[in-house]
C-alpha cells in the first residue's frame, strides 16, 4: 500500500471523535464536549455566566464565548459572572472579563462580578481592576415571583 493510500483509509481523529457522518440507518449522534468552564442562565434580569475550575490561557476562550454572547445579546445587557467557583484565576481571564464589560457597556449594560474568594479580591487589586470590578459577595436578589390575578367571584 502506497504512503497516499494508506493516509486515505487510516480514520480521521475528528472521525474518530464524531463518529460516523450522516448516512442511512441509525448510528451515533455526534458528540458535543460541554463547556466545562463556563455556564449560562437567566435569573429574573440578570444573566449569569458561572465559571468554574482554573482559567488560564488555555481556558479562557471557552469562557469569553459566554461572556461574548452575554453582554452582546440585548439591547441594555446586565452581566453577572460567578466566579465562586473558580479555583485559578489569570491574566487571561481578566483580558476576557475587561472586554466583555467594555462590550456591555457599549450596549448600555453592565457586567458585574460576584467573588467571595480572598485572592480574587487581591488579584483585582493588584491588577488595579478593583475600581472597575467591584466584586458582589452573593447573585443579588431576583425579582419577586408574579403574584397570582385576583380572584372574582362565581356567578353560581
Amino acid at each position: 500500500m502506497t504512503p497516499d493510500a494508506h493516509d486515505r483509509a487510516a480514520p480521521r481523529p475528528e472521525d474518530a471523535a464524531t463518529g460516523p457522518g450522516p448516512g442511512p440507518g441509525p448510528g451515533p449522534e455526534p458528540t458535543v464536549a460541554a463547556n466545562p468552564y463556563a455556564r449560562t442562565r437567566r435569573i429574573g434580569p440578570f444573566t449569569v455566566i458561572e465559571v468554574a475550575g482554573e482559567i488560564d490561557m488555555a481556558s479562557a476562550g471557552l469562557v469569553a464565548e459566554h461572556l461574548t454572547a452575554a453582554a452582546t445579546g440585548s439591547a441594555a445587557p446586565d452581566v453577572l459572572v460567578d466566579l465562586r467557583r473558580v479555583s485559578f484565576f489569570d491574566c487571561s481571564g481578566l483580558r476576557v472579563l475587561c472586554r466583555a464589560e467594555a462590550a456591555a457597556t457599549a450596549r448600555g449594560g453592565r457586567l458585574r462580578l460576584v467573588a467571595d474568594q480572598p485572592r480574587m479580591y487581591r488579584l483585582l487589586r493588584a491588577a488595579r481592576l478593583l475600581g472597575r470590578f467591584p466584586p458582589l459577595p452573593d447573585l443579588p436578589p431576583g425579582p419577586p415571583p408574579p403574584s397570582p390575578p385576583p380572584q372574582r367571584p362565581s356567578l353560581k
